[in-house]
């Protein structure tokens, strides 16, 4: 896979938003493929860049017996095709430092999870890979101390990072995005706003993550309107039988409208 073929991201509100979309986690080769050629006819309309997002497996579960994934070479195999077939760049998340090299062989961006984004062996893991570095912002951390891990990426030989915010922990049960953030680590790196675990209300009784879609919108707008580079939206043709995340997941008929809404918006912002 040719690293040209990742958006060109700089630190500018003149171009387009760039678009990180997908489910959350891959659960099977039609799903993957259904979800990719609907999302790439629409932001190749709108000329959103574009990266097919898919977690290869679930690490991070409340429950022992939530989904975590249908194999990992499997996973990595479909995320492949999609790009293959649609001639797209993919992102995956990554749990251990043995990820970093197995994922990179099948992936163009690697990304690091908000719960492990301190750990600094898997840090420079997936920086040694030679692949984009998307770091999201611990729900503990400041936006500021982001810079620190923004630097053991290039510390580590790679210039390829991206931050993005998924909100900060309120309270036991609620996530809340402090937008101030956003131009503060734009001085590392390009940002990204993940728009669906940013709505995530996590830690229920049940042990199943709840999330409030509705909201969807208001916080993707908010993000355009404070300069994001990008936006992370997961979403899904059937968010209610999703096997993962579903709760806060965006339905796969909604997202043309809603890009097209925000496209409009990001050229309003370009004037000023």
């Amino acid at each position: 896979m040719q690293l040209s073929r990742i958006p060109q991201i700089k630190h500018t509100t003149g171009d387009n938003f760039f678009l990180l979309s997908g489910p959350c986690a891959i659960e099977g080769e039609d799903m993957a493929l259904r979800i990719a050629e609907k999302v790439t006819k629409i932001t190749d309309n709108l000329k959103i860049p574009y990266v097919f997002k898919g977690s290869f497996k679930k690490a991070n579960r409340s429950r022992i017996d939530s989904f975590t994934g249908i194999g990992d070479e499997k996973a990595l195999k479909i995320l492949r095709k999609v790009s293959e077939t649609f001639e797209v760049p993919t992102i995956t998340d990554i749990h251990e430092i043995e990820d970093a090299e197995k994922a990179a062989e099948y992936v163009d961006v690697l990304q690091i999870p908000a719960f492990l984004v301190r750990q600094t062996d898997l840090v420079v893991a997936a920086a040694q890979t030679g692949k984009v570095v998307n770091l999201k912002k611990g729900q503990f951390m400041s936006p500021e101390s982001m810079q620190h891990a923004v630097k053991k990426v290039t510390d580590s030989g790679n210039d390829q990072a991206w931050i993005t915010d998924r909100g900060t922990m309120f309270g036991y049960q609620d996530m809340v995005v402090d937008f101030r953030g956003i131009p503060t680590m734009k001085q590392y790196a390009p940002v990204v706003l993940d728009v669906t675990h940013s709505l995530q209300q996590p830690n229920q009784s049940s042990g199943v993550t709840g999330g409030r879609p509705a909201l969807i919108g208001t916080m993707a707008r908010a993000g355009i309107a404070t300069g994001v580079d990008g936006l992370f939206m997961e979403t899904h043709f059937d968010p209610a039988n999703a096997k993962s995340d579903g709760a806060n997941m965006l339905d796969l008929s909604l997202l043309e409208k809603l890009l097209s809404d925000l496209v409009s918006l990001r050229k309003v912002v370009n004037t000023f």
